[in-house]
């Protein structure tokens, strides 16, 4: 179990859903520990009954059904599926109305979704889950574009695109899975313990004549635990963990993960302006 693990941390997350299948026909005892820890990049099905798509995961899915948070029906249909309480159904109503909020303010589109249910401890688990990425035209503005930018610059020293988004037009395709568990433990003299568990996937692509194609992609995961008072409600304790967590991984992806591509890049080919200051004077 732990190499397998220590494999997965190290396939590219276009292959890991390939990978996921082939370790659980080579381990199928260690299935349900295979697929409860393992993160795989999300996918989407569109709920015919409501005319919007939702994000499929682990979370709602019940044998091989996946329960849509906007009719709360099972697709394909399931006549047993587990079905959050009417109360915690309201709440898990409300929360991807307001998440979608974020998602348009912070991502500029893309989907969210927004998933609850009872736990064992007397408290709630609720899952967000946010999808952005694609194959890009040069025109396009997204969320993702920003990262490529960053990527671009490691391999392309300065902008010479001349597309209307400037470095934006070298995004190919691109990916930006983010999902957020949050256990909710029952409320104790007002105050609730919160555990939320956040993990981003990454992918990006870039082209260009001078520099060729580029590829970079990984996965970061960190959790977090609060004692918050339950004054507001749940929704407004979890909505700040969320996006202050949202935020130290982004900032944690551009110093990590691009700081380090950038210094090891610009080292090995440093831009031809930087070549020509290192050659000694003859």
């Amino acid at each position: 179990m732990e190499a397998a693990m220590g494999l997965m941390r190290r396939i590219h997350p276009k292959h890991t859903e390939t990978a996921l299948s082939a370790l659980l026909s080579l381990l199928p005892h260690h299935s349900s520990d295979l697929l409860s820890q393992l993160d795989q990049p999300l996918q989407v099905l569109c709920d015919m009954d409501i005319g919007k798509e939702f994000i499929l995961c682990e979370y709602n899915r019940d044998a091989d059904s996946y329960r849509s948070p906007w009719s709360n029906k099972y697709h394909p249909p399931l006549e047993d599926g587990q079905l959050p309480s009417p109360e915690l159904r309201k709440l898990e109503i409300e929360a991807n109305d307001v998440f979608e909020i974020y998602r348009d303010q912070y991502y500029e589109g893309g989907i969210s979704s927004v998933y609850m249910w009872e736990d064992e401890n007397e408290g709630f688990v609720a899952c967000f889950l946010i999808k952005k990425g694609k194959a890009f035209k040069s025109s396009e503005s997204i969320f993702v574009t920003n990262y490529a930018v960053t990527l671009n610059d490691c391999v392309c020293g300065e902008d010479g695109s001349k597309s209307g988004q400037g470095r934006r037009g070298y995004l190919e395709e691109g990916s930006w899975d983010a999902i957020h568990v949050i256990q909710v433990g029952p409320e104790e003299e007002g105050i609730a313990h919160y555990c939320l568990t956040s993990t981003v996937m990454l992918s990006l692509t870039t082209h260009d004549e001078s520099s060729g194609t580029f590829s970079l992609s990984g996965s970061i995961r960190r959790q977090m635990n609060m004692d918050l008072a339950v004054v507001e409600g749940h929704l407004c304790n979890m909505g700040r963990m969320i996006e202050e967590m949202e935020s130290k991984l982004r900032n944690s992806l551009d110093q990590v993960y691009f700081g380090k591509t950038r210094e090891m890049v610009c080292t090995l080919r440093p831009p031809a302006e930087v070549a020509q200051l290192r050659l000694p004077d003859s």
